[in-house]
C-alpha cells in the first residue's frame, strides 16, 4: 500500500482551514471542557467522572467534528474531487482523521489537567486513548459518508454523544440486567473498566479491556473503508 505523506498532508491542512471558519464545529469543543470545570468546582471527582469528561469528549468532539468535516466535503461536493483525485483510499482517511486526532488529544489533555485526573501508568493510559480514539473517527467517518449535510450530521450524531458521551452511567443499569448485559462491552464502559483496573495496578487483567477496545476499532475501520468505496463507486 503506498502512501503520500505529502497529499495526506495537504488534505489535513485543507481541514484546518475549514475548521477555524466553522464556528459551529469549534464550539463543540467547549462541551467536555466545561463539563470538566463544572465537575472541579463539585470537587471530590470519582473515576468515573474523569472517564465520564473523557467519553464525552471522543463522542462530542472525535465523532462530531470527525462526521462533520467529512459531511461538510459532500454538502460543498468537494468530497467527490477529494475522491476522484489520484489520492488513495488510505490517504484520504488518513488526512480527514489527522486533525479530528490532533484536537481530540489536546482537548483530553486539558480537560485531565482540569479535573485533576493523574493516571497510575501513562503510557498503557495513552494506548487505551489512541485505541478508543480509533473507534471514534472511524464512527465519525461512517456518519458523515452516509449523511448528506452538516445539519444532518448535527441530529444524527446527537444519539451517539448520548450513548458513548455518558454511557457510563448504563453501567449500573448493564448490571442489575440481564438483557442489557451486553452494555457492558462498548468501547466507553471497557476503558472505564481499564481504568478501574489500572487504578487497582492489577496489570495482567488490562487485556481483556484492551483487546474488546481493539475490536471495536478493528471493525469500525474496516466498516469506514467499506462505506468509503462504496460512495466511491457512486462516483
Amino acid at each position: 500500500m503506498n502512501l503520500s505523506i505529502q497529499r495526506t498532508l495537504a488534505i489535513f491542512l485543507k481541514d484546518v482551514k475549514d475548521v477555524t471558519r466553522n464556528l459551529f464545529v469549534t464550539t463543540t469543543l467547549l462541551v467536555p471542557i466545561l463539563l470538566a470545570i463544572a465537575y472541579r468546582n463539585l470537587g471530590d471527582i470519582t473515576l468515573e467522572i474523569h472517564y465520564t469528561v473523557i467519553n464525552l469528549t471522543f463522542s462530542s468532539v472525535t465523532a462530531f467534528v470527525q462526521c462533520t468535516l467529512i459531511a461538510e466535503e459532500k454538502e460543498k461536493n468537494t468530497l467527490r474531487t477529494l475522491m476522484l483525485s489520484p489520492a488513495t483510499t488510505s490517504e484520504i482517511l488518513l488526512g480527514k482523521s489527522l486533525l479530528s486526532l490532533l484536537i481530540t488529544l489536546i482537548t483530553i489533555l486539558l480537560c485531565i489537567q482540569i479535573t485533576g485526573y493523574v493516571p497510575e501508568h501513562v503510557g498503557l493510559f495513552a494506548l487505551a486513548i489512541i485505541g478508543s480514539c480509533l473507534f471514534y473517527l472511524a464512527l465519525g467517518t461512517v456518519l458523515g459518508l452516509i449523511t448528506k449535510s452538516v445539519m444532518e450530521a448535527s441530529v444524527v450524531v446527537l444519539p451517539i454523544m448520548f450513548l458513548f458521551g455518558f454511557g457510563t452511567m448504563l453501567e449500573t443499569l448493564a448490571s442489575n440486567n440481564a438483557y442489557l448485559k451486553l452494555l457492558e462491552y462498548l468501547p466507553n464502559l471497557q476503558l472505564l473498566r481499564f481504568a478501574e483496573l489500572l487504578e487497582q495496578q492489577k496489570f495482567t487483567s488490562l487485556g481483556l479491556p484492551l483487546l474488546v477496545i481493539g475490536i471495536w476499532s478493528v471493525l469500525g475501520a474496516l466498516l469506514a473503508v467499506m462505506v468509503y468505496r462504496k460512495q466511491l463507486q457512486k462516483r
